[in-house]
């Protein structure tokens, strides 16, 4: 949370104008510093990341047909094609960076493929130089769900200037917060102007409506909010460097969990601490772990499980298919994503540790 005083102050300027929402100081504010902090030419703020995805699909006039897909991802990527027309199609990821597998993305295109929508699962930039060479042979749309990517860079270049456009979220359990929000980076002046009419019903004055456009305005309380997270995000970033160094230290060496590491030319934000357990290395299986540091009061999370194509709404799907999923479906039943936020003490990190070293030996 940014500093309460000081969002005091904003508060009171937000009573002394009268201007709550619409395109305010603070949301005008707001968005040039995002921009500049993080390095791209064209950013709308938007109410939060699914409206942001909504809102990308309709800039880039993709409604109807197919769109190549991850399963392993919040509800929101597959939820938004639904929500315009499009059906999903599943594809594999990648074990190591558990982002889509673009081996696996050619043999999914047919005519109906319209674009691919792929996700920086926990920051790990999926392999941004392979879709694009992918989408252009085809020509296809690229979209990038970033929500978990704020501030991350590959070979010291925005990864949000990758693919047509790229959503974040700013949701209350990211990295980065405006308590809900959300934002489009896009690569044209065009872009960004047809993105701020899509946002606030089509809306182009008092009298001239261009398009069916939706509310997926910022207020200002968003912003005020969204503006002292910026002074404060950096330091955050660092803490959860040097917890995840630590965790990663203290699991090293122990048979069954394996951590993910940095990669290489990647500039990473540290906002998830992911583990997968190996049930017949570790002893026991990811679920009863789970269950275990609940007991313990240390609240872990199966992110993602169950996997996106296994909802009812999506597992009739032809590739939904376990057979066409193998890895998505074995990192789903191993994955656990242990606590890490920066004021997380390292003595707790260590008790962390401590007890999921000495779980097998309770066995």
């Amino acid at each position: 949370m940014p500093d309460l005083q000081k969002y005091t102050r904003y508060l009171e300027r937000i009573w002394e104008t009268q201007w709550l929402t619409n395109g305010g100081e603070f949301h005008e504010q707001f968005e040039e510093r995002l921009r500049l902090y993080l390095g791209v030419e064209h950013l709308n703020l938007l109410v939060n990341g699914t409206i942001a995805l909504l809102v990308a699909l309709q800039a880039l006039r993709i409604n109807g047909g197919e769109v190549i897909t991850t399963p392993f991802t919040f509800p929101a990527t597959p939820h938004v094609l639904y929500w315009n027309n499009i059906r999903p199609v599943f594809c594999d990821i990648e074990k190591d960076t558990m982002t889509i597998d673009p081996v696996q993305i050619e043999k999914h295109i047919t005519p109906d493929t319209k674009a691919i929508l792929a996700v920086h699962v926990y920051g790990n930039p999926c392999d941004v130089e392979a879709i694009d060479s992918i989408a252009q042979k085809h020509g296809l749309y690229v979209i990038y769900d970033a929500a978990h990517a704020f501030g991350v860079k590959v070979h010291g270049r925005s990864l949000l200037e990758y693919g047509d456009i790229s959503a974040l979220s700013f949701h209350a359990t990211k990295l980065f917060s405006s308590i809900e929000g959300g934002a489009l980076v896009s690569h044209s002046h065009k872009q960004k102007e047809r993105i701020r009419f899509l946002r606030n019903f089509g809306i182009a004055n008092e009298e001239h409506v261009i398009g069916p456009g939706i509310n997926g305005k910022m207020n200002e309380f968003q912003a005020c909010f969204g503006l002292l997270h910026l002074d404060v995000v950096d330091k955050e970033i660092e803490k959860r460097h040097q917890l995840t160094d630590l965790y990663r230290k203290k699991l090293a060496n122990l048979d069954g969990i394996r951590c993910l590491k940095d990669i290489l030319h990647v500039k990473h934000n540290y906002a998830y601490l992911p583990i997968l357990i190996d049930q017949d290395a570790y002893g026991i299986g990811r679920d009863r772990v789970y269950a275990i540091l609940k007991e313990c009061n240390i609240m872990t999370r199966k992110y993602f499980h169950p996997l996106c194509s296994n909802y009812p709404c999506y597992a009739a799907l032809p590739s939904s298919i376990h057979s066409n999923l193998p890895v998505a479906h074995r990192i789903s039943n191993e994955v656990l994503c242990l606590p890490l936020y920066g004021e997380l003490a390292p003595s707790t990190v260590e008790d962390v540790c401590k007890i999921i070293q000495e779980i097998p030996n309770t066995l």
